[in-house]
Order: C-alpha cells, then structure tokens, then sequence
C-alpha cells in the first residue's frame, strides 16, 4: 500500500503505482489511455510538481521519472493478466481481472519475475538441443512505449539550433495542412515565433499564433500567461510547442476559462506527430508470411 505521506517527498516504485494506476482506469470506466491514466493518478497521489517534471534521463529521454515508472507497471500488470491494450494507446482492465482492489502488487512482481525465469529456462534448454532461440537480453522486455527510437530523436530535437527548430515546426504545420505558414520570431515581440491559417476539412479555417520553444525541463503557467498577452489583439489562437513538457499549472492555464486557447503540444506528442508525418523518421513494416497447410488440406 503506498503512503501518500511518503510520496509527497519521492517518486513512488513502479510496484507502488499498480494499485492506483487500476483505480484510475476503474474510474475511468475500466479503459483509458495513457495520458488519461497519468491524470488520475497524480491526482490520486497528490504529487508536488518537482516530482511531476522530474526527468527519467534528461540525456537522452523526454520522458519523467512518474511515466517511466507507471509504463511499467503496466508492462507488469499486463504480463501478470490485469491488464489489456490495444495498437490504438487504450488501455484496459482484463475481464477476468475485475476486482482490481483484490490483487497484490507483491505477488504481481513475483508471477512476473518468475515467468520472466521460466522463459530464460525454455531459452537456454533450445540452445543446449541446437535449437535457434532469442539472445538472452534484459530480464524483462522493456515497456512498450519506451522505446529507442524516441530517445534518439528527443536527443536529436534538443540540439537544433533555434532557426532549424522553427523551419522545422514550420513544416510540420505544412504538412499538417496548415497555409500561409511564415516564422516571424524576433526579438520584442513577446515570444511570438510565427502565424499560420489552420484549414479544416477544406471549408473552415482560422488564424494561429505559435510559439516553438527547444527545451529540456518544464513549461510553467507564466510563459504561457507570456505568451497569451503577446497573443492579446493579433488572434484568438495559440499553439505553443515545446521538446519539453507543461507543468499541471501550464496546462490550466491553457484552457482557463474566459481566456484565449492555446493548444500544447510537448516533446512526446511532438515525436509522435513527426512520427505520423515522416518527417526524418522512417518507419518499416516487415511482411510476415505463414501457409496454414491444414487449409490445402480441407480443398
């Protein structure tokens, strides 16, 4: 059972964090994405934003220390069978896992690791028969959003000069279907580093102000406030992309009532969109081919 008292100060173990990730989705509604999931449970636990925006690797990651840690107690839980996801992000309580209050985050850990044994038995039994098996790597397979590739790329965003990152956020917008795109960031003009036309479905369109901004740590709702009276006359829209991430406070801001919207767009999503676009990331599907004999057998 996790402290709250003690995780006010720390960041709570990946086996803390089962038993509130699966209240979460049970609030929820027994699915949720990832995003959705990580909402309610720091709500939950009532974490102090120094250890929201805590860093896994800041080397190499965008990714805090909180997300690390509740991918994989995702990756436990589903291994264990309390858990489901689907290609689309959605992640959900298995049926037969309903009861959520009554599983033990200690015996999920064991089940897992004792699999995880199991598997390098069966291994290391083919080796020794002459038989192909998987190189024996990591204890356990990592989770699955933690993936190379991101880190690569994050590392990659992080070092552009701040005329590339701005051309390339220019032709995200592009290729996102936005028109009229021009960077028209300089010095004075309160943050404001270009505008373009959103278009959407080819018959509505309005104008956006946006901000791009390489960064390793935090967005805090000042920049934002920053930004939005830098908007203040010239639009009634802003996006603000950034390689880091927004403060809880940031993100309120953004959508505080009475105020002008500003869409957030932080290092992950952004990966995930260059991803979509195939801006600089190639993605290789490998075609697997199987022939069901039984089938030629039932012609």
């Amino acid at each position: 059972m996790l402290d709250r008292n003690s995780a006010n100060d720390r960041v709570p173990t990946f086996d803390e964090l089962m038993l509130p990730l699966l209240r979460a989705l049970h609030e929820l509604g027994g699915s949720g994405s990832v995003d959705e999931i990580h909402e309610k449970v720091v709500d939950q636990l009532e974490l102090p934003e120094e250890i929201l925006t805590k860093l896994h690797d800041p080397d190499t990651s965008n990714t805090t220390e909180i997300e690390y840690r509740l991918a994989w107690a995702r990756t436990y839980l589903k291994k264990y069978g309390a858990l489901e996801n689907s290609r689309r992000g959605v992640w959900a309580i298995s049926q037969n896992k309903e009861h959520v209050g009554e599983i033990d985050p200690r015996e999920v850990v064991r089940y897992v690791r004792n699999l995880a044994r199991e598997q390098r038995t069966a291994q290391q039994s083919q080796v020794n028969e002459g038989v192909n098996a998987i190189p024996e790597g990591e204890t356990i397979e990592a989770p699955e959003e933690i993936q190379t590739w991101r880190a690569t790329l994050h590392s990659i965003l992080r070092q552009l000069e701040p005329s590339a990152f701005e051309r390339l956020t220019k032709r995200m917008l592009r290729e996102s279907g936005f028109v009229h795109v021009e960077v028209t960031g300089r010095s004075g003009d309160g943050g404001i580093d270009g505008r373009g036309i959103a278009r959407i479905h080819g018959f509505l369109s309005f104008h956006v102000i946006f901000q791009c901004k390489r960064y390793q740590g935090a967005i805090t709702s000042g920049q934002i406030r920053d930004f939005r009276g830098a908007m203040v006359g010239r639009t009634d829209k802003g996006l603000f992309v950034t390689t880091g991430t927004f403060t809880r406070d940031a993100v309120k801001e953004a959508t505080r009532d009475g105020a002008p919207p500003i869409d957030l767009v932080d290092g992950d999503q952004l990966v995930d969109k260059l991803k979509e676009l195939a801006l600089g990331v190639k993605t290789e599907i490998v075609e697997k081919v199987t022939v069901e004999e039984d089938w030629y057998r039932n012609v």
